[in-house]
Order: structure tokens, then C-alpha cells, then sequence
């Protein structure tokens, strides 16, 4: 197996918080800090910082509201995750938001998963989870 590979198994999978809402990024943070293998390494509350956030840090995985302010268009998503992409193509990207419209946005514009804020934090963590398996496996994704 290749070293790399090993290495990523055994690193906790690096998370970044994207939301405007302050109380919802500090409740996915008190919920993701219960699992072993995750770390956040960083929040972001505005679009302007995220990018930048990204290439500092270095997450794995970027848990993004996909409704936040400057982000409500099929547009600015798209360049964002362009962007994000550029700047980190192995960076694996779960779209959170509380619509049903959105989750087909999110298909169209490349996110890897969705996750509706309506659900139970149950549904969060499967999707943090199987972007932990991928993460550890290397796996490579299709990005639309």
C-alpha cells in the first residue's frame, strides 16, 4: 500500500467550517469534535475568506453553506468551487443547506454531497464519514 495512503488512514481527516451563522458553525463544531478521526482546523464566516482559508490550512474536507450570503446564485457557486477546486483538488466538499432546490444546484455545480439542515445530525455524520472513507482510500472523484 502506498505510504501516502497509510499515512492519510491514520491522520485525522482536516475540516474546515464554512457558515454565516455563527451558533450553526459552533454546533458542527461541539458535533464533529465528538469524532475521533476528525480535526477542525478552521471556520470561515464570510465568502471573501474562504478561498484564502483554504489554501492555509489545507482541509480535507470543507462542510459549506450552500445559502450563506454571496452564495445564493447558481453563479457564485459554480466560482466557488471552481475556485476552491483550483486551489485544492482533492478537497472534498459537502453542501449543507435547507432546501430541496438547492440540493439539485448542488448537483449541478460539482459539490460532492448534500446534506439538508433539515435532517438529523445523523445524516451529517454518515456524509462526514463516507468523506472520511474517501479521503482515506485516496479515492477519485468526479467533479461535474
Amino acid at each position: 500500500m502506498d505510504t501516502e495512503v497509510q499515512n492519510r488512514r491514520r491522520a485525522p481527516m482536516r475540516v474546515l467550517l464554512v457558515d454565516d451563522q455563527v451558533w450553526l458553525r459552533s454546533a458542527l463544531r461541539f458535533l464533529l469534535e465528538q469524532e475521533p478521526n476528525l480535526e477542525i482546523v478552521g471556520e470561515e464566516g464570510t465568502l471573501t475568506t474562504v478561498l484564502g482559508a483554504v489554501q492555509q490550512l489545507h482541509p480535507d474536507l470543507v462542510l459549506l453553506d450552500w445559502e450563506m450570503t454571496g452564495l445564493k446564485s447558481a453563479d457564485a457557486r459554480k466560482q466557488l468551487l471552481a475556485a476552491l477546486r483550483a486551489a485544492a483538488p482533492h478537497v472534498y466538499i459537502i453542501a449543507l443547506c435547507g432546501s430541496e432546490a438547492a440540493h439539485h444546484q448542488r448537483r449541478m455545480n460539482g459539490a460532492d454531497a448534500f446534506v439538508s439542515k433539515a435532517e438529523p445530525p445523523e445524516h451529517l455524520l454518515a456524509a462526514v464519514q463516507q468523506a472520511a472513507l474517501v479521503h482515506a482510500m485516496d479515492v477519485p472523484r468526479l467533479h461535474h
